[in-house]
C-alpha cells in the first residue's frame, strides 16, 4: 500500500521488551510502558494507526472484545483514525485471515490518501 518503514511508516510496539514465552503482556507492563508509546504518537503525529491483533487494539480502543469483532471498523485515538487487524503471526498459522487483512490495509490506504 506504498508504505515504507524508511520513509513514511513506524512500527512501534504496546510493550517495549517481549514478555517471558512470548506470553500477552500483564496489564502493568502495558501500563508501564504505554507513556512511552503515547509519547512516540505525539512526536511523530501519525496521519492513521494500524493496531495489530488483540492486545493493541484492545489498549488503545479500550474494548475488550476479540480482534475478530474489533476489526472492519475504524476507530479514534486521540483524534488519530485508527484501524485494527489481526497479528501477522496470526496470519501465518491461519492463512484465511490474509483477505480480511488486505481488506484492513485497503482502509489504511483510504485513510492516508483521502486525509
Amino acid at each position: 500500500i506504498d508504505l515504507n518503514r524508511r520513509e513514511n511508516c513506524f512500527i512501534g510496539n504496546i510493550v517495549k521488551c517481549r514478555p517471558p514465552n512470548n506470553r500477552d503482556p500483564l496489564p502493568e507492563e502495558s501500563s508501564a510502558c504505554l507513556p512511552y508509546l503515547q509519547g512516540q504518537i505525539s512526536l511523530m503525529r501519525p496521519k492513521a494507526i494500524m493496531t495489530l491483533g488483540r492486545i493493541a487494539t484492545q489498549i488503545l480502543t479500550g474494548e475488550k472484545s476479540g480482534i475478530g469483532v474489533l476489526r472492519g471498523r475504524i476507530y479514534s485515538y486521540q483524534g488519530i483514525p485508527l484501524v485494527p487487524t489481526y497479528h501477522p503471526s496470526a496470519v501465518l498459522r491461519n492463512i484465511s485471515l490474509r483477505a480480511a487483512v488486505w481488506q484492513d490495509l485497503q482502509e489504511l490506504r483510504s485513510i492516508l490518501q483521502n486525509g
